[in-house]
């Protein structure tokens, strides 16, 4: 974990304010929808004031941090813990006192509740698994490995609990990119966006890619809008707090 500082010892954290990199085009769009998932995550802890803020959104993220009268939780709706979350967001927090926990995407318990979905979506098409190929569209970065290296250990813990027949990840940013990974998929394959949000790289970069390489296999939504995900956050929530309690 990183931040400015951990709330004191005993102090019971029941703030927290949910951040993502929103949409730099149509930044009161991202707010909106980070709002929806702030208000689902409230309803999983009673109590608690959970707040949401974009990077992209202008003194979005600054208002929210005063507005909380301790020392809040901030958790990063983002898949990995590259760039933004290493650097970008700690320079936003640096003159508050937060405690910032790690993204959504580096979750232990990510792979096993992605696993579940999917096999759902499998079974709904009397498919079997093990006939069964998944890709997952990712982002990337041309800048530096740790995104990659997040997603493919994301990749790699999911292999070890769904028996599909084969994992393969391509990326929008770099290499393989996604149109390669894509090439060549048998209809009896699902593809699932590794972001946080539906934005435009889900809305339209990614079916670009996929329609380039032909892809005729099922498309799910991204996996930041997964039923699990707004408990799977409030879980992590909770469990910091009870954390920063035992300190």
């Amino acid at each position: 974990m990183s931040g400015t500082r951990s709330p004191s010892p005993k102090e019971p954290v029941t703030e927290a304010l949910i951040v993502s990199h929103g949409q730099p085009s149509r930044p009161q769009a991202g707010e909106d929808h980070l709002n929806v998932l702030a208000r689902q995550v409230a309803r999983q802890l009673d109590g608690w004031v959970i707040r949401s803020a974009t990077l992209a959104a202008p003194d979005t993220l600054e208002r929210a941090i005063d507005a909380c009268a301790g020392t809040p939780l901030v958790f990063p709706l983002f898949m990995t813990d590259g760039w933004f979350t290493q650097t970008a967001l700690p320079a936003r927090l640096a003159n508050f006192s937060a405690y910032q926990l790690p993204p959504l995407g580096t979750l232990p318990e990510l792979p096993g509740l992605t696993a579940r979905m999917l096999c759902r979506a499998i079974e709904r098409r009397n498919w079997l698994l093990e006939a069964t190929d998944i890709l997952i569209a990712a982002h990337g970065s041309p800048n530096g490995s740790r995104a990659a290296r997040c997603t493919y250990r994301f990749a790699t813990a999911l292999r070890r609990v769904l028996p599909v027949r084969d994992i393969r990840t391509g990326f929008l940013e770099e290499p393989p990119h996604l149109a390669s990974a894509a090439a060549g998929s048998h209809q009896q394959t699902v593809e699932i966006p590794f972001f946080a949000a539906p934005g435009g790289h889900v809305r339209e970069d990614i079916p670009l890619a996929l329609d380039s390489a032909g892809y005729q296999g099922v498309r799910l939504p991204c996996i930041g809008q997964a039923a699990f995900i707004p408990e799977l956050i409030a879980n992590s929530l909770r469990n910091a707090s009870i954390r920063s309690e035992a300190a």
